[in-house]
């Protein structure tokens, strides 16, 4: 739906009523997302109970190294397969914000690390060409990703449902998105805290916030993929300075 052809139009009296109106509800969403975040960190743990060996750079590595002496470690679970060529257009979306966080994480105890299926060569010669310097691991041959459910055997694939964001569904690929959560005790003991899937990844798009400030918005037509527009980086054709004339769906 197109909002900004006919767009209403008012004094500066009726708009501040207007965003006065808004404001408030915009209030209420605050005090609901930080009593959900209260939930979220009330949840149980789960111990891990399984090694999981990964591929770095500095060699193999425990799950537990993966911490760099934080007590937290926060996981993108990055789509790129064992046989791809290059990482997922929408997951490196979600990347693209991450070096700039990855300063202010630390300062909280936190170590934010992308974690994918791919052999480690492929994905530093991704992560060269997309400029990237935040830790990227390799769970080639383990089961990490399956057993967070963000990647699925061929039997599952073939069975037409797949277990994702809680729920047995049909999934179209063999690799999933989702962000994971982990707590090292003082022990070395590593637990479970909270994964989100599905459009719960969306806490790492930044630009998702922005564009939500935005006359036009997401911009989002396809309703069965509605990233469609999303390139890497280095992809995107060069960006218009300016739209002469409204929006370009109106005219065509």
């Amino acid at each position: 739906m197109n909002t900004t052809v006919n767009h209403p139009v008012v004094t500066p009296d009726r708009w501040i009523a207007a965003r006065q109106s808004l404001l408030a509800r915009e209030k209420e969403l605050t005090r609901l997302r930080d009593r959900i975040a209260q939930e979220r960190r009330a949840l149980p743990w789960t111990r891990l109970e399984k090694a999981y060996i990964f591929d770095t750079p500095e060699g193999r590595r425990p799950l537990a190294d993966l911490f760099e002496g934080r007590s937290q470690l926060l996981v993108q679970h990055f789509m790129f397969g064992p046989d791809w060529e290059q990482g997922c257009q929408s997951c490196s979306f979600m990347a693209d914000h991450s070096d700039s966080m990855r300063v202010h994480l630390a300062h909280r105890d936190v170590t934010l690390v992308a974690v994918s299926r791919a052999p480690l060569a492929r994905i530093e010669a991704f992560r060269r060409r997309m400029g990237w310097q935040f830790p990227w691991v390799s769970s080639h041959g383990n089961d990490f990703n399956h057993d967070f459910g963000v990647s699925f055997t061929p039997e599952e694939m073939a069975s037409g449902a797949v277990a994702y964001n809680y729920v047995k569904q049909p999934f179209p690929s063999e690799e999933a998105p989702g962000v994971s959560v982990f707590f090292k005790d003082d022990a070395g003991d590593v637990f479970h805290t909270y994964s989100t899937y599905g459009r719960g990844v969306e806490v790492m798009m930044g630009t998702y916030n922005m564009l939500d400030l935005v006359p036009k918005g997401r911009d989002e037509h396809n309703p069965d993929y509605a990233m469609d527009w999303v390139r890497h980086h280095d992809r995107y054709e060069p960006a218009p300075a300016t739209a002469v004339g409204g929006c370009c769906h109106a005219q065509s």
